[in-house]
């Protein structure tokens, strides 16, 4: 299952991968046209740990994990 939402400019790619009946891994992979070379996020498909999850809180969780890089790169919202 894999959902795209966009965050602050960029495009957070979100893949969950099935781990036992009802529960999956999230997975997430950050795209944009500012690419930090210190945040190995960036481009690279990153598991989230914690898991496995539902599959409403490994998208929340996923989403989340996404999010965080951008606002360390980006800084905070005014």
């Amino acid at each position: 299952m894999q959902r795209t939402l966009s965050y602050r400019g960029f495009e957070i790619y979100i893949e969950l991968r099935p781990a036992s009946k009802d529960m999956f891994e999230p997975w997430f992979r950050i795209d944009g046209s500012t690419q930090d070379p210190g945040a190995a996020a960036f481009g690279t498909l990153i598991k989230v740990r914690g898991g496995p999850y539902s599959r409403r809180w490994a998208y929340l969780v996923a989403e989340i994990a996404g999010q965080a890089p951008v606002d360390l790169i980006l800084g905070p919202e005014e």
